[in-house]
């Protein structure tokens, strides 16, 4: 054989034997890659590989929005130094998604137990304005949703629920059943402003209370047999490792260390802190553990870790409310309180505190 000849041979063998590498790379990536297999009508079988293409390769919080498209850290016009929360607007990329790549991010969300931010409405005018904002804002807190035949109030007569930090909870039949026993009640305020809340929660509903005051002392002489005191307060991060026993807790860990999987009536007022608070319990899923929420909202600044321009916190306050209507919550009551400045800006017509009573009409024991 010639030398042409040789070297033809030789070509053909090193092809064999790239073929039968590429051959046994292809097996070998079938079994490894990760991601669904998928079987076509003739019974061929291939992988898909899922690919994160965020710029950082994962989503704030560490979990998946599920077919939410990619977006950028926060909202136009706003910062926050807490949650990244994300426009409530339609992705488009849902609609070229082929389907299966749908149904394995909604399994994949399904999964998650918590949810990682909340997600904001649009903007009251079509774009950042503070007066449209306010605006909206004060129509929604200020219009009740709900009614009650059977209403106990801040004080006797009818009259005083217009007052200043006045509260409503409803103890009609489909509200409240008695028949599981005595409806649970938690009180957070700061010194004994709450007094009358728990003193009629306690006499008149008759409810087992407890109340939330890290500055309260015993007072010798009164009767505490009605009402369990607790020096700590509510909070919506996780404790240090190593705390004291009467550091803030979140809401779950404070029932379950009371031993109560579900509590009828919360109160709280938490001087600004209320904002994070409510956030939390949406994210977590304690909001659907309540069956009524009474808070009092504080609007003279954005409150503690909740930032960016002055129209986008009045935003992120309405869309936080948006998610408690769409928890199942209805405004029942709606008080008024003193001052009428909402984020340094003095305005007529509206007041620096409200207090607001919810009702979980989704609520079930």
């Amino acid at each position: 054989m010639g030398s042409g000849g040789r070297l033809y041979c030789a070509f053909i063998s090193a092809c064999l034997v790239v073929l039968g590498m590429l051959l046994m790379l292809q097996v070998f990536v079938g079994f490894r890659a990760p991601g669904p297999r998928w079987v076509t009508k003739d019974g061929v079988t291939f992988t898909i590989i899922s690919i994160d293409n965020s710029r950082d390769g994962a989503q704030p919080g560490g979990g998946a929005r599920g077919n939410q498209p990619e977006r950028s850290g926060s909202p136009r016009g706003f910062e926050t130094r807490g949650a990244v929360f994300l426009e409530s607007e339609a992705g488009v990329l849902r609609d070229y998604m082929p389907k299966f790549y749908q149904d394995e991010n909604e399994n994949f969300t399904q999964k998650q137990s918590d949810r990682s931010q909340i997600d904001l409405q649009p903007w009251a005018g079509g774009q950042p304005s503070f007066t449209a904002e306010v605006q909206r804002f004060i129509e929604y807190i200020s219009t009740t949703q709900v009614h009650c035949a059977r209403e106990l109030t801040a004080g006797e007569p009818q009259e005083e629920k217009v007052l200043a930090g006045s509260w409503t909870v409803c103890l009609e039949g489909w509200f409240l059943n008695r028949e599981v026993g005595p409806c649970v009640a938690y009180s957070f305020s700061l010194d004994q402003k709450d007094a009358g809340f728990v003193s009629r929660m306690a006499s008149l509903a008759g409810c087992e209370v407890h109340q939330f005051d890290p500055g309260a002392r015993p007072v010798p002489g009164r009767d505490e047999r009605e009402v369990k005191r607790h020096q700590t307060w509510l909070d919506w991060r996780e404790p240090k490792h190593g705390s004291r026993r009467n550091t803030p807790k979140k809401l779950g860990l404070i029932m379950e260390s009371l031993g109560h999987h579900k509590v009828e009536f919360v109160q709280a007022d938490l001087e600004s802190a209320e904002w994070k608070v409510l956030e939390n319990l949406v994210l977590d899923g304690t909001l659907g553990r309540i069956q009524q929420l009474v808070v009092t909202v504080h609007l003279h600044w954005a409150g503690f870790e909740v930032g960016g321009s002055e129209a986008g916190v009045v935003r992120f306050w309405y869309s936080l409310l948006k998610e408690l209507q769409g928890a199942g919550y209805r405004l029942l009551h709606s008080a008024t309180g003193p001052g009428h400045t909402i984020l340094r800006h003095r305005l007529a017509g509206v007041s620096s505190t409200y207090t607001l009573s919810w009702v979980n009409t989704r609520w079930n024991y």
